[in-house]
């Protein structure tokens, strides 16, 4: 949002002194601060309090071989039906992998090594995703988050990661998003993220 722009000087008027110039106003000063959001050691966020926080949960249990992260991390079983019957069989699939994963001696080529970069956590371009997500489910948001990760065979590259804002308050990602096609219509449609966490936060450690 641009700035409005005001004159630059307050003229007050007190008494025989006439016409005092007292104050500058500053619109930029009056203007909220960006919000804090704390980091982990890497760097990235963290946790339950921010989209991008639990986007990069659900890398680091990938990265660690975390399956206890990856089940925290993931959204409730909702719904009922196929689509909650294949949500809940993605889940198990991937703590087996998981599992497998972590008894290797050395991680697939192709799994993530570190994250690399964080974008911004941005609405779908469809507003029905999150009116729906409401009105089945309880859920008070509906967003997505974009993060580059370095590969452990040395390659780069970039997880669109649906998260969701529960009734209890706290961000989760859904891993399978496709299990419920109304929740993230138009995912993989959208543009690339461009707008940095440090355009829209105050990051502290």
């Amino acid at each position: 949002m641009k700035p409005q722009r005001f004159l630059p000087w307050l003229f007050l008027t007190i008494g025989l002194l006439g016409t005092i110039p007292l104050v500058v106003l500053d619109v930029v000063a009056q203007q909220a601060t960006k919000p804090k959001l704390k980091v982990a050691a890497d760097g990235f966020p963290s946790g339950h309090d921010s989209p991008e926080g639990a986007a990069c949960d659900v890398v680091r249990s990938l990265i660690n071989r975390d399956e206890k992260l990856f089940s925290s991390t993931c959204v409730r079983l909702y719904g009922g039906g196929v689509g909650r019957d294949e949500y809940a069989k993605f889940l198990r699939q991937t703590i087996q992998n998981i599992r497998q994963e972590a008894a290797k001696k050395e991680p697939s080529p192709r799994g993530p090594k570190s994250i690399g970069k964080v974008f911004a956590a941005r609405h779908l371009t469809k507003s029905g995703a999150a009116s729906y997500g409401y009105a089945a489910f309880d859920f008070q948001d509906v967003m997505f988050v974009d993060v580059g990760v370095y590969l452990q065979e040395g390659d780069r590259s970039m997880m669109r990661t649906l998260v969701i804002k529960d009734h209890d308050g706290k961000w989760y990602v859904h891993p399978a998003p496709s299990t419920s096609p109304l929740l993230c219509e138009g995912l993989d449609e959208e543009k690339d993220s461009v707008l940095d966490l440090t355009d829209v936060y105050d990051l502290e450690p």
